[in-house]
């Protein structure tokens, strides 16, 4: 299966440039482009039917619920779920903190044990930092090898019978690679523990199912795949939903409200208080659909094409360093490197004077450099619309970047 050929004039902002340059977006592991039908359901939201959900009996306001409800049904479905599984969050770093607060002050007790890996992102790092603290918990971690892969070997001695709770990324925001959840969930559900999956940067981009992963939750973004900021996903365990308590408390995620106390909804509902993010929610709804239309298979198909073709282009430039596993059958099209000589912000400031857009930083994975043995890494990530134009655009950026610091080779 291959993306249509036109999938590029889906994308409005693809068409702009800068300084008189076309655009060429390799960010998309930060935030991807949205295209055309997510941006006109926003707007037709607002324009025809913006009203509160699941409080008025008035026509738009009962055409809004239905669209936030039917919403959640597409947006579980796409990861194999049913509708009362599918909390709606702000992003994957509240759907994360929502697990350790409610999940993890109900269920962990002193001594109890917390396994990571060294590769998280600062959002599935620090909420069980802060819960380990509170607690009296224990955090250990899964130690990264130098080509960037898990040490599976390690799980020998790292879950034991005090593991609670066993926390990681599916695919890594930095150097790409796809982690083995499901024999990771195994492992983990036979010594007790429950599995939380960070899917930010797998769920846009290949076929991700809640049941072939074998996880108790699995936490996403709207942004990452062609939906709109501040809307996310917990994809969690019925059973685990409806013995947590709530996250948050307020209006809506009551059933019965006395002056000492208060009774509440079943899952989803429970962790959702107050207004909710009705126009994005209903906008992921329509990102869904397009991505389904585009379909995944085609998507990870075309990554791994484009991920291929820039490994082996960026090996070519001197003074490249690329992090991460080389066969890309075992990662993402996050690609993290550094030129010799030139600090990553400098690269991707003068990328950017030729229309490129690159992340340059930590990647809010300040661990996982300090293994890597670097402060700092430029990183291309790559979507469905991207192109090898793109990448070759991208390759001879990098030879201006050496040219604009003296960097000879």
């Amino acid at each position: 299966m291959a993306l249509p050929a036109d999938v590029r004039d889906d994308f409005p902002i693809l068409y702009r440039k800068v300084d008189g340059k076309p655009l060429v977006y390799l960010d998309s592991a930060a935030t991807s482009q949205k295209p055309r039908v997510v941006l006109d359901a926003l707007r037709a939201f607002y324009e025809e039917y913006n009203a509160n959900v699941h409080r008025a009996l008035y026509r738009i306001a009962e055409r809004a619920t239905l669209a936030y409800e039917e919403a959640r049904q597409k947006v579980a479905a796409f990861v194999g779920g049913r509708s009362e599984e599918l909390v709606f969050t702000r992003g994957t770093t509240e759907a994360i903190n929502l697990v350790a607060y409610a999940y993890g002050r109900w269920g962990l007790r002193e001594g109890d044990e917390i396994l990571v890996t060294e590769m998280e992102h600062h959002s599935n790092l620090v909420p069980w930092q802060i819960l380990a603290a509170e607690r009296g918990a224990r955090l250990r971690f899964v130690p990264v090898r130098e080509d960037g892969t898990l040490d599976l070997d390690a799980l020998e001695h790292l879950l034991t019978d005090r593991t609670r709770i066993v926390a990681l990324t599916h695919q890594s925001n930095v150097v790409g690679t796809i982690n083995p959840v499901r024999e990771i969930a195994d492992r983990a559900h036979a010594v007790g523990a429950v599995v939380v999956v960070d899917g930010a940067q797998s769920v846009p981009h290949m076929p991700v199912d809640v049941a072939s992963l074998g996880c108790d939750f699995l936490a996403f973004s709207g942004h990452k795949m062609c939906g709109p900021t501040g809307i996310g996903a917990l994809w969690g365990r019925y059973d685990l939903l409806e013995r947590m308590p709530p996250f948050h408390g307020g209006g809506e995620m009551i059933e019965r409200v006395e002056l000492q106390r208060s009774t509440y909804k079943d899952p989803p509902h429970k962790f959702e208080a107050g207004t909710p993010n009705i126009a994005d929610a209903i906008a992921l709804g329509v990102a869904v659909d397009y991505l389904r239309r585009i379909g995944r298979e085609a998507i990870r198909e075309h990554e791994k094409s484009l991920t291929r073709y820039a490994l082996a282009q960026l090996q070519e430039v001197a003074g490249v360093r690329i992090y991460g596993p080389r066969d890309v059958e075992r990662r993402g099209g996050a690609v993290a490197f550094t030129v010799e000589g030139v600090h990553p912000h400098d690269v991707a400031q003068v990328l950017d004077s030729e229309g490129v857009c690159v992340r340059a930083g930590h990647h809010c994975a300040q661990p996982l450099h300090r293994r890597l043995g670097v402060q700092s890494t430029a990183r291309a990530s790559l979507y469905l619309y991207n192109t090898t134009d793109d990448l070759d655009v991208l390759v001879r950026g990098l030879e201006r970047v050496k040219a604009f610091f003296g960097i000879r080779g």
